[in-house]
């Protein structure tokens, strides 16, 4: 691994773990590796390598949870195995505990890739609500948008709630809740 990638990894993973406060060039150094010259050789400060991380973080969050989202089965399906996918539940969500930062949200730069993230997570959402509902597979007059936005929070809060408890299980009944709301209906058994 280059001394490049070694930099942005060593990056995401504090970032992750600390925030960006709790990040210092010097940490970032010593889990990559690499001598302070070889940081500044790459990136001008640690706002250039911040940013390289985050966008690395969104990215690789997109791509997990689209290989989800896109695969095969209905609505529901989809959903529920983006849903109930592995996940270190009490480290939280890489991008969403970002947003707990009051460095990254004051820094638009920072907060773009984050905000850019969540936004596109809602709108696949939403597209495939509404896949669901023209199909029929979802109740009707659900409104895909806000369902979307209501799947997202409740990953996120989940996340929040499990780090408060010390526990998965609040993360894991949130979800369980979630899905049977959104579970299609049975259809009416006629005698």
């Amino acid at each position: 691994m280059s001394t490049l990638e070694r930099l942005i990894e060593a990056t995401q993973e504090l970032l992750w773990e600390r925030g960006y406060v709790g990040t210092s060039p010097k940490a970032i150094q010593q889990r990559a590796g690499v001598g302070q010259g070889s940081m500044y050789h790459h990136f001008a400060g640690k706002p250039d390598l911040a940013l390289a991380a985050v966008t690395r973080t969104a990215a690789e969050m997109r791509g997990t949870a689209g290989q989800l989202l896109d695969g095969p089965g209905s609505a529901y399906e989809r959903i529920e195995a983006y849903l109930l996918r592995e996940r270190d539940v009490m480290k939280g969500c890489p991008v969403g505990r970002l947003t707990m930062d009051p460095e990254v949200i004051a820094s638009d730069a920072l907060r773009a890739p984050v905000d850019e993230t969540i936004g596109w997570l809602r709108g696949r959402l939403a597209e495939i609500l509404q896949e669901g509902l023209d199909r029929g597979d979802l109740t009707p007059g659900l409104v895909p948008g806000e369902v979307a936005a209501a799947v997202v929070a409740t990953v996120q809060g989940g996340y929040v709630l499990a780090r408060a408890s010390g526990s998965t299980a609040a993360f894991d009944s949130a979800v369980r809740g979630l899905l049977s709301l959104l579970a299609p209906a049975a259809p009416a058994v006629k005698a």
